[in-house]
C-alpha cells in the first residue's frame, strides 16, 4: 500500500502566520504503529516556530528550529 493523503490544510491567519497540517494513511509498521504519517508546522515571519512529525526512522518527534 502506498501512502494515501488523508488531509492537507494550509492556513494563513490574519497576521500572515501559516499553519500547515498533512496526514497520510500508511501501512502499520514499527515506525508507525498507528498507521499514519503526519506533519504539523506553525510559521511566523518565515520562521518555523514549532513543528511535529514522525519522519521515517525517527518516530514521533518535535522538529528542530
Amino acid at each position: 500500500m502506498k501512502a494515501e493523503l488523508v488531509r492537507h490544510e494550509k492556513i494563513t491567519d490574519e497576521l500572515g502566520n501559516t499553519i500547515e497540517i498533512k496526514v497520510w494513511k500508511v501501512p502499520v509498521s514499527k515506525d508507525k504503529p498507528h498507521g499514519f504519517k503526519y506533519s504539523l508546522v506553525y510559521i511566523v515571519d518565515d520562521k518555523r516556530i514549532i513543528g511535529y512529525d514522525n519522519a521515517k526512522g525517527k518516530g514521533d518527534h518535535t522538529l528542530p528550529e
